[in-house]
């Protein structure tokens, strides 16, 4: 409790978001429909999304061990330390080790994208690379869940989930386009909040699966998304949970 109230108080002492937006755009009067719309999407992009995410990223590890092996192996590996509160105390340097917890986050975000399909309008007549035309103002809706699972893009074995295809035989990451891996769309309207999505979606994968172990309750074979903006579980994820620690 205590480290959580000093870390309120030093967040507050460090950001202010009312004063960064007034600083930032040089208003002398605060403009409300630009807090609303600000606070509206930092709600929407940074709590259901994640939540999504991780329900899909832990049932498709607890229905691959192997995965969930891999994953623990390499905690021990590069982030456990003999310190009490170690994952409070580790250095952001040391998430950038755990390739392979990416690289199945990754590959979680593929297969289940938190948003499922988008939109986009043409702002001028164009051409698309196939050849069709698009007039001005013409709206497409493109599906991100459909694309993470196109043959054509991914491979034959598309509809597997390989952490091991994000990662180089050198044991690094390998970077995929954002047009390809469009999770967190793709060019100039990429996401803002990528990377630290990716710090938070491990550092929750790492407490809960150091902590406790998750068992898909049997007889629960209907996950499947729900269709949404937010592609949640339809009936959610019943699971049995396991007290363990891999110190």
């Amino acid at each position: 409790m205590t480290f959580k109230v000093n870390l309120i108080i030093l967040y507050k002492k460090l950001f202010n978001m009312l004063k960064a937006i007034v600083e930032e755009s040089e208003m002398e009067k605060i403009d409300r429909k630009l807090l609303r719309d600000n606070a509206i999407s930092l709600l929407l992009a940074g709590r259901d999304t994640i939540s999504s995410g991780l329900s899909w990223f832990f049932w498709l590890v607890s229905t691959h061990p192997f995965v969930e092996a891999k994953i623990l192996e390499e905690i021990r590996a590069n982030f456990i330390t003999n310190e009490e509160n170690w994952l409070i105390t580790s250095r952001l340097e040391n998430l950038n080790k755990l390739v392979y917890l990416h690289g199945a986050l990754c590959e979680a975000l593929r297969l289940f994208p938190p948003v499922p399909f988008e939109h986009k309008s043409a702002v001028k007549s164009d051409i698309l690379p196939s050849g069709h035309r698009v007039n001005a103002n013409t709206m497409g809706i493109y599906s991100l869940y459909s694309m993470g699972r196109m043959e054509q893009i991914w491979g034959e074995d598309c509809l597997e989930f390989k952490p091991e295809r994000w990662i180089s035989e050198k044991g690094s990451i390998i970077h995929i386009p954002s047009y390809k891996f469009i999770a967190f769309n793709a060019g100039p309207r990429s996401c803002l909040g990528k990377n630290i999505t990716f710090i938070q979606m491990k550092i929750v994968a790492i407490a809960l699966l150091c902590n406790f172990q998750f068992e898909v309750v049997e007889g629960h074979n209907n996950v499947y998304p729900c269709v949404s903006i937010i592609l949640h579980m339809k009936h959610g994820l019943k699971v049995k949970v396991t007290k363990r620690g891999i110190n």
